[in-house]
C-alpha cells in the first residue's frame, strides 16, 4: 500500500508539471453493450473498510472532499453515488474511455495504479456514505413545471425519456451503473451534459445520454442542473 501511495504521490507530481500529455492517455474504444454487461457481471465484490483505507492513502479526499463530499463546484462528491457507476467511471478513466479534456488527466494517471478489486473497494466505500445536500444553491426556489414534468414524465415529442425512469424520483440514482444527480454542483452536472451534447463525451453505454442531449436545449440543461443540485435526498428534510 505503501508503493501504492507513493505511486500516486509521484503521480500528481509529474501532472502538476504538465509532463503528461493527451497523447500519453490510454485509448480504448465505447462500450459495447455486451462489452459492458461482461464486465459488469465480472465486478469484484467491493470491502467498504478496505475503500475508506484506499480513499485515504490516495488523496481521494483532496479533491473531492471528506467522505466523497464536496462543499464545493470544483470536482464532483462522490459520496452516495452508486457502486456500479464508480466502478465504471474508474475503469473508463484507467482505459481512456473517459477523457473528455486535461482536467481528466489527473484520474487518468492515477487510475493506472488500481486494479479492479480495488476499485471496487474504493467504490463500495463512497457508495455507503450519505447522499450530498449541496450547501452552496439557493433552496426551496421555484422550480419551471416544466422541467419537473421533463424529470417525471420526459418528452415524447422528441425521444426524450424521463429522467426519474433512470435516476430515481429522488435522483438517488437507479439500478446497475445509472448515477445519482441528487446534490450534483450545477456547474459539474452543466459541464458533462455539454460534453454529452458536442459529442467530446462518449462513455455512455449505448450512446444513451448523448442521444437526449441533443435534444435539450441549454436553458433546459441549466434549469435541471439546478433542479438536482437543490433536490433533497430521500429521507432529508
Amino acid at each position: 500500500m505503501k508503493l501504492t501511495k507513493l505511486l500516486i504521490a509521484t503521480g500528481l507530481s509529474v501532472l502538476s508539471a504538465n509532463s503528461v500529455m493527451a497523447s500519453n492517455v490510454p485509448h480504448a474504444e465505447p462500450w459495447t453493450a455486451k462489452e459492458w454487461l461482461e464486465t459488469k457481471a465480472a465486478m469484484p465484490q467491493g470491502d467498504i473498510d478496505k475503500g475508506k483505507l484506499l480513499a485515504q492513502e490516495g488523496y481521494c479526499y483532496s479533491c473531492h472532499g471528506v467522505g466523497g463530499n464536496n462543499p464545493t463546484q470544483s470536482t464532483p462528491s462522490l459520496a452516495g453515488q452508486n457502486a456500479t457507476y464508480t466502478y465504471k467511471m474508474l475503469l473508463d478513466y484507467k482505459s481512456g474511455r473517459f477523457y473528455v479534456d486535461h482536467k481528466s488527466h489527473v484520474m487518468v494517471n492515477v487510475m493506472q495504479y488500481y486494479n479492479e478489486q480495488q476499485m471496487a473497494d474504493m467504490a463500495a466505500y463512497f457508495a455507503a456514505q450519505p447522499l450530498p445536500y449541496a450547501e452552496y444553491v439557493e433552496k426551496d426556489v421555484d422550480v419551471d413545471p416544466a422541467i419537473v414534468r421533463l424529470v417525471a414524465k420526459g418528452d415524447t415529442s422528441r425521444m426524450i425519456v424521463p429522467c426519474a425512469s433512470c435516476h430515481g424520483a429522488h435522483g438517488e440514482g437507479g439500478m446497475n451503473e445509472t448515477p445519482a444527480l441528487t446534490g450534483l454542483s450545477p456547474r459539474m452536472f452543466i459541464r458533462q451534459m455539454q460534453k454529452y451534447k458536442d459529442g467530446e463525451r462518449h462513455n455512455d453505454v449505448n450512446a444513451g445520454m448523448a442521444q437526449f442531449t441533443k435534444e435539450l436545449t441549454d436553458d433546459e440543461i441549466k434549469a435541471l442542473a439546478d433542479y438536482y443540485a437543490q433536490l433533497k435526498p430521500r429521507g432529508v428534510k
